[in-house]
């Protein structure tokens, strides 16, 4: 009897023993899961703060888009208008474009327009919203700091009178008077040139308008 009792205790201790050996190894798989599954999860986080830290860099490929797309040059007239003869893109980008003329004369840009009816701007515009009023017809006048108070100011009450047109400084332009159309562009020699009346005769609303009769107004103003 004694030797039963025995026997059984040392059968129901060997059980013991081995479901503790059974549960010490569940534990170690569970803590090298644990560790495994850690080990994943905190790669990812990494990878994903570098994806983020490029994208939000301010590199060239981050905040800045070329503008490959709009390919040609400028062939000018007999009568002065510097013609662009090529392609230039139109599609919408969140992005700085980098364009291949000074003021733009189109390609790539902002899905936002700067308001152009009549509007006289008094700090330089963002090219790409710019962009987007030519593709809407619109005529854009650009002076730098070597441009003649009086002629700014003439320029200035002409502009108001127009709708289809906008007007803004650009220290970046070649010379000090500037027009500029979709696809279109001239130097004047001030706001009494003719050429200024025959320009804006030809391009407000003219035939190179990609959208013709587009709002100028509802967009972006300073």
């Amino acid at each position: 009897m004694g030797s039963a009792k025995k026997t059984s205790n040392t059968a129901r201790q060997a059980r013991i023993a081995e479901m503790r050996r059974a549960e010490e190894a569940r534990e170690r798989r569970n803590r090298v899961l644990t560790i495994a599954v850690s080990a994943l999860v905190v790669a990812g986080l990494v990878v994903g703060g570098v994806v983020l830290v490029r994208s939000q860099s301010g590199g060239d490929d981050a905040d800045t888009a070329s503008d490959a797309k709009s390919s040609g040059k400028f062939v000018t007239g007999a009568d002065g208008v510097r013609t662009w003869k090529g392609t230039l893109a139109r599609n919408h980008v969140a992005k700085k474009v980098t364009y291949p003329m000074e003021p733009p004369v189109g390609g790539d840009h902002n899905q936002v327009w700067m308001n152009c009816n009549g509007d006289v701007y008094t700090k330089p515009l963002q090219n790409e919203n710019a962009v987007h009023s030519l593709e809407h017809g619109a005529v854009w006048v650009t002076y730098t700091d070597k441009a003649p108070k009086a002629d700014v100011e003439a320029l200035a009450a002409k502009v108001k009178k127009t709708p289809y047109s906008l007007m803004s400084p650009d220290d970046k332009q070649a010379d000090p008077i500037m027009l500029s159309a979709w696809g279109h562009q001239r130097t004047v020699t001030g706001a009494s040139d003719p050429n200024v009346d025959k320009f804006f005769a030809q391009f407000v609303q003219g035939e190179q308008t990609p959208e013709p009769g587009a709002a100028c107004t509802q967009g972006l103003s300073q």
